[in-house]
């Protein structure tokens, strides 16, 4: 048990038997009537986000949330496979659950795993990923009319935009949360 004072992201709490994780939170003290707290949480297994508030000081069960680093090893039909770096033990995690995760990983990449009870809730990348990009069409110096961005496809199939100067074969670093481009990549 946690009271709301203690609520930050990514925290997992249980309620009504279902499992949410934290995504945003405020502390709100209004000049008139009781502090309260202002929450964005999303549901771990279906992903559906809601704004929820608590009163200041309120009980909330948090789920136990054991975050394991692990290394993906591949695609298997459905199933992405996962290798536990400690124990070299693999688990399958199928597609629906690895979600949006999928666009940005690489094989034998290190992520973290989230279990609760033995069930995998979600899978975290990095921030950043380094990716090769595999095609992209040639910039034209002198082209602004899309504001000095052109699509290029990543080593994992995703799209992203980047810069004019850009050319298929040139390392990037991807922003995994929103899958934008940060910076180009040299050796």
């Amino acid at each position: 048990m946690a009271t709301t004072n203690d609520l930050k992201n990514g925290l997992v709490l249980n309620l009504e038997g279902q499992l949410w994780q934290v995504v945003e939170f405020q502390h709100v003290k209004p000049g008139k009537g009781p502090a309260f707290v202002r929450t964005k949480l999303k549901n771990v297994l279906s992903g559906k986000t809601v704004d929820k508030t608590f009163n200041a000081g309120l009980k909330v069960e948090t789920a136990t949330v054991d975050r394991r680093d692990m290394q993906y090893l591949y695609k298997d039909g459905e199933d992405y496979v996962f290798m536990d770096t400690t124990s070299y033990e693999q688990t399958y995690v199928p597609a629906s659950t690895v979600g949006e995760a999928a666009t940005f990983m690489l094989e034998n990449q290190d992520v973290i795993v989230a279990f609760h009870e033995e069930t995998v809730l979600f899978v975290e990348l990095p921030a950043s990923v380094v990716l090769t990009v595999s095609h992209t069409e040639p910039g034209l110096q002198g082209d602004r009319s899309s504001a000095g961005t052109k699509p290029a496809t990543v080593e994992t199939g995703a799209e992203i935009q980047v810069p004019l100067f850009l050319n298929t074969g040139d390392k990037v670093k991807v922003d995994t949360r929103s899958g934008t481009y940060i910076s180009r990549v040299t050796d």
